[in-house]
């Protein structure tokens, strides 16, 4: 039997498209775009789930028609526009959080000239948790791991999973981390290891295949602006995005 293979879907904001012109800008989905890919997976008789619910399935222990979905950042919008579309159909997502930021604003796009956006506060992340949702781990300060010294490294590694569990009361704790930008190097996956996660995940384009891929450096499927559903269920079911499986950094993606 062949291995499985695990779409894990990488969206950042889902909310009212920024002007025409705005840096990032294709990193905003629409709350009607999100909700018709949803509906199309789950037409399809998939089932949309967290970094923890996922692992079963990336261990190759379980099979089934699953697909991992992931949000980077933390912002506000995720609550309010992504959370209603995934309970209307039981998914579950990981939110992945900049620890330092929870309560702000994307600050570290700021000098990109990104519209800053609300990052939700402690009490959000709560009530995101409560819902069945997922918090990970996107470092203390949205660091890009792979220009930082081993030392720095595992501070904002180790500390931001410490300062999530103390904040949200999530049972598992925080075992799923996402590199900033894409950015990593040997020591940076060395200290994700160390510091106890279970899963990482990278810019790197492509879908995951059960119990081959490395938990600490899986790939992903970027869904944009302009990704339709029709466009996402190729990426999703067929090669489309394993053909594409390079390293999108810093200089594409806000992260």
């Amino acid at each position: 039997m062949p291995q499985q293979t695990i779409p894990i879907l990488m969206y950042h904001q889902v909310d009212t498209e920024p002007p025409k012109g705005s840096p990032m800008r294709g990193l905003v989905v629409s709350p009607q775009t999100f909700s018709r890919q949803m509906a199309a997976l789950n037409a399809l008789g998939y089932q949309g789930k967290s970094m923890g619910d996922l692992m079963p399935y990336l261990k190759g222990d379980k099979r089934g028609k699953v697909f991992g979905i992931t949000f980077d950042d933390g912002y506000q919008n995720n609550l309010r526009c992504a959370l209603p579309v995934l309970k209307r159909y039981g998914f579950t997502s990981t939110c992945y959080i900049v620890a330092n930021q929870i309560g702000k604003t994307n600050g570290w796009d700021k000098e990109r000239g990104v519209i800053q956006v609300p990052l939700m506060n402690a009490q959000e992340l709560q009530a995101w948790v409560h819902a069945g949702q997922e918090v990970g781990s996107h470092t203390l300060n949205h660091a890009d791991l792979s220009i930082l010294s081993p030392a720095e490294q595992v501070i904002e590694i180790a500390q931001s999973k410490i300062q999530l569990e103390a904040l949200v009361q999530q049972k598992a704790g925080v075992q799923h981390f996402c590199y900033p930008y894409g950015g990593l190097n040997k020591t940076a996956v060395q200290g994700v290891k160390a510091a106890g996660y279970l899963t990482a995940t990278t810019t790197v384009r492509g879908r995951a295949v059960a119990a081959q891929h490395d938990d600490l450096l899986l790939p992903r499927v970027l869904v944009s602006r302009t990704t339709t559903w029709m466009q996402l269920l190729l990426k999703c079911l067929t090669r489309y995005e394993d053909k594409r499986a390079v390293n999108h950094g810093a200089d594409v993606y806000a992260g």
